[in-house]
């Protein structure tokens, strides 16, 4: 079991979190309050869930727990960029990272699901 650190979807997830509390502070205040904080809490149950993933055997249901959350960053992240609070770059930085991670997370379920079965 490698450590959760050591990860490359608890990497990108991490370089995400960075990413996303530097753009919360050019945002309005309206947003950064709502839709800020909404975005930074899911990156961080995120990152949770991979950890817990990694230290248990029975990993699947959380790795699908935190395939949720990327699916709910991705929807707060566009909103964001649809109410002009990111700029397009931005947003496809991020994206990019959310793509990244969402794809770790669904080899790794699949990985998690021939193991358990």
């Amino acid at each position: 079991m490698a450590t959760y650190d050591n990860l490359p979807v608890y990497k990108v997830s991490y370089d995400l979190l960075v990413q996303l509390f530097r753009l919360c502070r050019n945002m309005q205040r309206d947003y950064r309050y709502t839709l800020g904080e909404s975005i930074k809490n899911e990156l961080i149950a995120l990152m949770l869930n991979v950890y817990r993933a990694n230290c248990r055997e029975q990993k699947r249901d959380l790795i699908v727990q935190a395939r949720e959350n990327v699916e709910v960053v991705r929807l707060l992240l566009r909103l964001l960029q649809e109410l002009k609070q990111i700029s397009i770059p931005e947003f496809a930085s991020a994206n990019e990272k959310i793509e990244s991670v969402s794809k770790q997370l669904v080899s790794w379920e699949k990985w998690a699901t021939a193991k358990e079965s």
